[in-house]
């Protein structure tokens, strides 16, 4: 006989309270109550202050720099784990260190496949998160992940600015399945931009395959770390006889002069969900919300019903 369902519990790691809180209304339920004991050293604790034997737990946090943020959400899973909650889910708007999903020259970590196996040594028994840097990131677990796609909500607000001449670019070779997808569902054309680099977030030289004469562009990507790329495309665009240039982009993560880069740009305006907090203003910036599609997604695993609809793409 199996066992009843029990009423679902939502807590959040620090760093993602303001999304939590937005999550836990369109759930329909207060988020639960943690304190953390901090040490002088900067040494943390975190404490369940309810029971949740038995319970499913959700837990909430993006996972960005610093690795504090990380080390939060493995002490929280450890703490439901040893609680005894019956299903633990991580739920990571952002996947943190994704980039490092693949040895890409000697003797360097897989830094991605590290992370889903330390979340799963802490007691995550189901993942949730969005716009993985690469799907394949998927198969580093062998715990059940879903996988959401920020155009779930990014779309909607695509198709209420009516552009004309709409063009969809990816900013990079890597990123041309989610272009493809994206102009798919918007019925324009798509070019791609090719380019090399120095070191990391250093670009040595950028071209364009595709024609953006008299073409509203929006570029599509995962995330936005120093800007270097989005900027430097914008340019590009421009001098080739684009009318504007917008850029999507799921993670503002927003590193070194990443604001001052955008403010100066010519980068009409960039679109980012609120999966990681925005440390600075910037007129440039619109944030739309990601909390609804995940409560949603919380509430159907909750329930055991399905989830498909949610994936656009």
């Amino acid at each position: 006989m199996a066992p009843a369902m029990t009423d679902a519990k939502l807590f959040t790691c620090s760093q993602s309270t303001e999304l939590a809180n937005s999550i836990a209304s369109y759930y329909g339920i207060p988020l639960g109550n943690v304190i953390t004991s901090t040490y002088s050293d900067g040494e943390f604790q975190p404490s369940f202050e309810e029971s949740i034997r038995g319970a499913r737990v959700f837990i909430i946090g993006s996972t960005h720099p610093s690795s504090d943020h990380l080390m939060e959400m493995l002490l929280m899973l450890d703490a439901a784990k040893r609680a005894s909650a019956r299903h633990i889910t991580a739920v990571m708007p952002y996947f943190g260190w994704a980039r490092q999903d693949r040895k890409d020259k000697p003797r360097v970590p897989i830094a991605a496949k590290l992370i889903a196996k330390m979340l799963e040594t802490a007691g995550a028994t189901r993942i949730i998160t969005m716009d993985l840097h690469a799907d394949q990131i998927q198969g580093f677990f062998e715990r059940p992940v879903d996988h959401l796609f920020a155009s779930t909500v990014f779309l909607p607000h695509l198709k209420a600015l009516n552009l004309d001449n709409l063009t969809i670019a990816s900013p990079d070779m890597g990123g041309s399945k989610r272009a493809y997808a994206y102009s798919k569902a918007l019925e324009s054309d798509v070019v791609i931009c090719y380019k090399q680099r120095a070191k990391a977030n250093v670009i040595s030289h950028m071209e364009l395959i595709g024609d953006v004469t008299g073409k509203n562009v929006v570029l599509v990507d995962d995330m936005v770390d120093t800007a270097g790329t989005l900027t430097k495309a914008a340019d590009v665009m421009m001098e080739r006889g684009a009318l504007s240039v917008r850029a999507i982009c799921t993670h503002p993560v927003l590193s070194g002069s990443a604001y001052e880069r955008i403010e100066n740009s010519k980068l009409e305006e960039l679109i980012v969900t609120d999966s990681i907090p925005l440390t600075q203003k910037c007129d440039k910036i619109k944030v739309v919300s990601c909390a609804e599609l995940f409560a949603d997604v919380m509430k159907s695993v909750h329930e055991n019903t399905s989830i498909s609809s949610k994936f656009l793409m």
